[in-house]
């Protein structure tokens, strides 16, 4: 008769090891694939220009000095642009894991499942605020001086959406069977949060109901948070935002919890149910 397997305990190597692995796996695959530099950075900048130039001068912002280009203002979202181009493209790597094994061969590891989320979040994190401090470069041509204080700021603020937004990616993709799926929600979910959240377009310009819309969107918040660490906590009073500094900081970091939060749960219980 077959006695079942006792779980053993988990110690802080446990723990900190598969995840530390996990998340060095990430960066050392992104280094073999780098065309996905293409999708993650290149979508964002090849819009952003175009629109930022486009629209020019023809771009008033409600409430607010008129000196502001599109550039200017549209520059914060196409930073969270470029994470969650980031997180989509880590996360989809979730289901390929899957379909080739690797994954089920993690789950059997004797490792926590929160090391095993922790370490594909961190290491798309790492690579979603690598990329998008390379976009830091282009803050002059939005005519956004940014001090050393203001980068420090951004980049803080950067890796907390980041963890948000990897962390949603995670949990969508590990419900997901298959990468056509992914992008379905991608197309319905992800990218619709991204344009309601007045990354690129005022959310005093538009309608009550979509204001409506916009105020319960996290990406709201963590797009204003975006604006706030770029101006080193100043306040954004030139490009409009009504969001003040801690509601700012308070719901990203809410909507960060919030998705590890439903990815460590996802995890554990899809995986038990695997194991069974």
């Amino acid at each position: 008769m077959n006695r079942p397997v006792q779980p053993q305990p988990l110690t802080q190597t446990s723990l900190l090891r598969p995840c530390w692995t996990l998340c060095q796996r990430e960066i050392v695959r992104f280094a073999r694939q780098r065309s996905r530099v293409i999708g993650a950075l290149g979508t964002p900048l090849v819009f952003w220009l175009l629109v930022g130039f486009g629209l020019g001068r023809s771009f008033q912002l409600p409430g607010s000095d008129s000196s502001v280009s599109y550039l200017e203002y549209s520059y914060p979202g196409a930073i969270a642009a470029i994470l969650l181009f980031t997180a989509i493209f880590s996360m989809i790597s979730i289901i390929d894991d899957r379909r080739e094994g690797f994954m089920q061969g993690v789950l059997v590891a004797p490792v926590a499942r929160s090391s095993v989320v922790l370490g594909k979040v961190f290491g798309a994190t790492v690579l979603a605020v690598a990329q998008a401090a390379i976009f830091l470069f282009l803050a002059p041509v939005a005519k956004i001086p940014l001090s050393v204080t203001a980068v420090l700021y951004t980049l803080a603020a950067m890796t907390l959406v980041a963890v948000a937004l990897t962390g949603l990616g995670f949990w969508m993709a590990w419900l997901m069977d298959s990468t056509q799926g992914f992008h379905a929600i991608m197309n319905v979910v992800l990218l619709p949060m991204l344009v309601i959240s007045g990354a690129f377009f005022p959310p005093s310009g538009s309608g009550k109901l979509f204001q409506w819309v916009m105020a319960l969107n996290p990406m709201t918040y963590a797009v204003a948070l975006l604006r706030w660490a770029m101006y080193a906590g100043a306040g954004p009073g030139a490009t409009g935002d009504r969001i003040s500094l801690p509601m700012a900081l308070g719901i990203t970091c809410l909507f960060a919890a919030a998705t590890l939060g439903l990815s460590i749960h996802a995890a554990t219980r899809k995986a038990s149910k695997a194991l069974q």
